[in-house]
């Protein structure tokens, strides 16, 4: 392996999302959601992408049985797909409930995790099943073997 002088060589992890609805999706994510717009651009032949903010950014690898395991705490049986979006939210509820009323699918309302956050799934537009979840008890410690806490 080469040595890098910089110790973090990755510096944004962007998620890429083809939608076919693509102002819907937008609405979603920016206006609903609460992701900021930080770009947008538009190219020939109709092309358009929009670049939200969604805060720090993390990429959670699971073997499948700690993705069956989450499946089986957030909604009691298995149903995401190979990719799921997690987003941390302030207060789980409320942002369920607004995404539901902007058009999302609920897959399970809120429940307490045995890692002490309150975790809701929906499948929202451009394909996405996305995990929202807000942290409940910050003073609980965090193993290793709860590194993919809500993914």
């Amino acid at each position: 392996m080469t040595e890098r002088p910089d110790p973090a060589p990755v510096r944004q992890l962007r998620l890429v999302v083809e939608a076919e609805d693509y102002e819907a999706a937008l609405t979603f994510f920016r206006d609903v959601l609460g992701l900021p717009q930080e770009a947008a651009y538009s190219g020939t032949g109709g092309a358009q992408v929009a670049i939200l903010d969604a805060g720090r950014a993390t990429l959670e690898l699971a073997n499948p049985a700690q993705k069956r395991m989450i499946d089986d705490v957030e909604v009691g049986r298995q149903v995401a797909p190979p990719l799921r979006v997690a987003f941390e939210v302030s207060d789980t509820a409320a942002v369920t409930t607004d995404l539901v009323a902007a058009g999302a699918r609920l897959v399970a309302p809120p429940v307490r995790t045995p890692w002490s956050s309150l975790n809701a799934r929906l499948e929202a537009p451009a394909g996405l099943q996305i995990t929202v979840f807000q942290e409940l008890d910050p003073e609980v410690p965090r193993s290793p073997g709860d590194a993919d806490r809500t993914a």
